[in-house]
């Protein structure tokens, strides 16, 4: 019994403050030591710096669909085993967003889109391959500052919802008016083809918009398609026949815009809204830092918009303009 009662007493110290504890060791009770030796290895297996591998460990376990073995979402750049410091969530690791994810205290980017200028992220079409001075320059920049970049792309595309599609449409406000069976379809309430460019343009503080169709002409039947997704699955989403409206990141001119131009010559109700990609799922990123902050909670995660790259000259006031205003 007193052997059972002494055994006892000595678990019950691993509830105590630490200057309970070294009271306790003072007088000798027999197992004390090896008792905090192991308690001490336990916490400090705890606070183990994460590393960029656990975080995307992490993503594969909640992400909640079959993770590809062919798949762009991997490591581009940088060593997985160091340390995090903080997580950067970007549409686009532009070189300018690194630039700010350093500021922030930041060596993980995860990425929507590739960071060397290709889809896979070889750079190969490059006509200089690994000389050209630009790629060189940012390989530099990543290597000089330790950063870590992971591209989230295809199984962040695969989630139901759609992990883009569900923040874009946040962003739109759109939620109440989302088909119940096809994610990507909206019944809107009636306006002109100009009013609703307006709204989405307001909406996702876009500057450089492109429309075509008839501005005046009356639409409520939306399908909204952020990105690239290729003249396939943009020509089959206008030949829906409740379809008026196509929404969408960048297409070639030659395939959907004139797909869309000949459409109306034909004389059918239909209208074609070109956001640019980086507006089209930047907000879809920034969902993807909230979702990422429900599951990694030892390190910062910053939402670092890409900057939208297009202008309109009739926008900005040009150094001739402002010699006549004087």
């Amino acid at each position: 019994m007193r052997q059972k009662k002494e055994t006892c007493d000595q678990c019950r110290l691993l509830l105590l403050p630490n200057i309970v504890i070294r009271k306790y060791i003072s007088v000798g009770i027999p197992g004390v030591c090896a008792l905090i030796l192991l308690l001490n290895t336990s916490l400090q297996a705890q606070q183990k710096p994460l590393t960029s591998q656990q975080v995307i460990e992490r993503i594969q376990s909640h992400i909640g669909v079959p993770w590809r073995r062919e798949t762009v979402d991997t490591f581009k750049a940088g060593n997985p085993g160091v340390p995090v410091t903080g997580i950067a969530v970007t549409m686009m690791a532009t070189l300018d967003v690194l630039q700010r994810a350093v500021e922030s205290g930041n060596n993980l980017i995860i990425t929507h889109e590739p960071t060397f200028f290709d889809h896979l992220d070889k750079a190969t079409d490059l006509a200089e391959g690994e000389s050209d001075r630009v790629l060189a320059a940012k390989r530099e920049f990543i290597e000089k500052h330790g950063l870590v970049i992971w591209r989230f792309h295809d199984h962040w595309h695969a989630r139901n919802p759609d992990g883009i599609e569900a923040g874009m449409v946040h962003a739109l406000g759109w939620d109440q008016f989302q088909d119940p069976v096809n994610q990507y379809l909206f019944k809107l309430p009636p306006s002109s083809l100009a009013d609703l460019a307006a709204e989405i343009k307001s909406r996702l503080q876009i500057h450089a918009m492109r429309v075509v169709g008839d501005p005046h002409m009356s639409v409520t039947r939306v399908t909204l398609s952020p990105g690239a997704a290729g003249f396939g699955p943009e020509s089959m989403a206008l030949e829906m026949q409740n379809v008026e409206v196509l929404i969408l990141g960048e297409t070639r001119e030659w395939e959907t815009v004139e797909y869309v131009s000949d459409a109306i010559s034909e004389g059918k109700h239909k209208a074609l809204i070109i956001l640019g990609h980086i507006p089209s799922e930047q907000a879809g990123m920034e969902e993807c830092a909230r979702w990422l902050k429900t599951f990694v909670t030892e390190v910062p995660i910053n939402f670092i918009p890409a900057k939208e790259p297009f202008w309109v000259p009739d926008a900005v006031t040009t150094g001739k303009q402002e010699s006549k205003a004087n």
